[in-house]
């Protein structure tokens, strides 16, 4: 007989998106893993870290995961619960002991991570916690593990060993980047500087199936080595991306994965166009209710641009420009260095850099007649 699991990650409550809340929309989704739970009826739910969007929790995001927690245990299936890099292992894990009698595992540090939680007498699941290697080295003594790699292939050598020596299915949980996995730009906070923070697929092997947590794209990375992704969008570098959770049935060296999509309470778009045609154009009204990002194709100044924008959009986020000066940054900061103390070379290079190209002559004389008025008021004072 299967074991049944569906797959979470990366909740993030409390998190922002720009200056708008996302509380309501995470209540929203989680309202209909509740519904898929009621659904399809798994053996035990799991939520790979990143519970939290930070180590101190608002009030309002503690209220929603106790809310959520009593309402699985409620439907009497078991829940595991990891912290990712976001969370503090000390708050996650409050009160775990006195939750395990209703069926909540929650996993906040690295000690005993080699005894698995049975479930439903068809597998068992090992969780194990975001793995800093400063802790691992505190907890073992051994200065020698540095990297990711090295602590997980420490912390895991029980684990792994244990599960060997079962007849049942066995699932390991994690948080943690895989080398080979595809990262969302602008979504995830990275784990450290360079590689040293991601982990090969094969320090992960010994367990039939591996539910992952960090990434926010769904993706399998090795055979029954998956993330399920985040359970919202939370980067318009994400706004492509088909959100939801994992419905996983796993036997020994088998696991059958099915795709839950769970929606989006708002929608992120990404629109780009000149200003005048992003307002009238009739294909753009499905956004309205949207969180959008504009890139403006404009060549000249849009003065107001996002509050024009939000008359139709009223959730516009972020407003980019496509022109841009040849050579970027590096060479618009040259020239600024070049032109200092003359006014009008600055002004050239300014409007050069943002514009992609230099101001009109109209523009210029009306630069000019600023200068000269600031100029005088100066003297008259």
């Amino acid at each position: 007989m299967s074991l049944r699991l569906l797959h979470t990650s990366d909740w993030h409550l409390g998190r922002s998106f720009f200056d708008a809340s996302l509380l309501d929309d995470q209540a929203w989704v989680l309202e209909q893993l509740l519904v898929a739970l009621r659904d399809t009826r798994p053996d035990a739910l799991v939520v790979a870290g990143d519970v939290y969007d930070r180590a101190v929790p608002a009030s309002d995001a503690v209220r929603l995961l106790d809310d959520v927690l009593v309402r699985i245990a409620a439907l009497g299936i078991p829940a595991v619960v990891i912290a990712g890099n976001h969370d503090s292992p000390e708050r996650l894990s409050f009160g775990s002991r006195l939750l395990e009698a209703s069926g909540v595992h929650l996993r906040g540090g690295l000690e005993g991570v080699q005894v698995p939680i049975p479930v439903a007498g068809k597998g068992f699941v090992y969780a194990v916690p975001f793995i800093d290697p400063d802790v691992v080295r505190g907890m073992t003594g051994d200065e020698e593990v540095r990297g990711h790699a090295a602590a997980t292939e420490r912390i895991l050598a029980a684990a792994r060993a244990d599960a060997a020596g079962r007849d049942l299915p066995t699932v390991l949980v994690a948080h943690a980047f895989v080398q080979g996995a595809i990262e969302t730009p602008d979504s995830e906070r990275p784990i450290s500087v360079g590689t040293a923070g991601s982990v090969p697929a094969s320090a992960l092997a010994g367990f039939d199936y591996v539910a992952l947590g960090h990434l926010h794209g769904p993706q399998e990375v090795a055979p029954a080595v998956r993330y399920s992704g985040s359970l919202l969008k939370y980067s318009f570098a994400e706004s492509a991306h088909e959100k939801g959770a994992l419905l996983v049935e796993v036997d020994r060296g088998v696991a059958r994965v099915e795709r839950i999509p769970l929606g989006q309470r708002r929608d992120l778009a990404r629109i780009q166009g000149k200003i005048a045609d992003l307002l009238s154009r009739p294909d753009l009204a499905r956004h309205q209710a949207d969180l959008v990002e504009a890139t403006l194709e404009d060549t000249d100044y849009v003065f107001d641009a996002r509050a024009r924008l939000q008359a139709r959009f009223p959730h516009v986020m972020n407003v980019r420009r496509t022109a841009a000066a040849p050579g970027g940054e590096a060479e618009f900061m040259a020239r600024v260095a070049g032109a200092a103390g003359d006014d009008q070379a600055l002004f050239r290079a300014f409007l050069s850099h943002v514009n992609g190209s230099p101001p009109t002559d109209a523009e210029a004389a009306c630069f000019a007649a600023a200068v000269d008025a600031v100029a005088a008021r100066e003297r008259a004072s």
